[in-house]
């Protein structure tokens, strides 16, 4: 059985649904790759009241889970000391690895 993994994006007002589905199909068949089983996808809305983040957060507390992909740091934030910050938490406080996506040859 394959460990599990959880995905995390974050979609503007401008998405598509065929976007989001593309960078759920990419994430689904990066974790197949790399041996994981992508269990849940945390997506970020902008207008969204319940933040996705925390959400993962409260997700990798609760259940094990020790891996979490991102198509890009740009999914955690625009600005790079908080992408940093978003990866340090999930790395150094939560115990889990953030794979990236963006990059990586087919």
């Amino acid at each position: 059985m394959r460990p599990g993994m959880y995905g995390y994006l974050r979609l503007t007002a401008s998405s598509a649904d065929d976007e989001h589905q593309t960078l759920q199909n990419d994430l689904a068949a990066h974790s197949e790759r790399e041996g994981f089983t992508l269990e849940r996808t945390f997506v970020e809305q902008v207008r969204s009241n319940e933040p996705a983040f925390d959400c993962l957060a409260e997700a990798l507390k609760a259940n094990g889970v020790r891996n979490v992909i991102v198509p890009s740091l740009w999914h955690f934030a625009r600005l790079p000391g908080l992408q940093a910050a978003m990866r340090e938490h999930i790395e150094y406080e939560l115990g889990a690895r953030v794979w990236i996506v963006q990059g990586v040859q087919r």
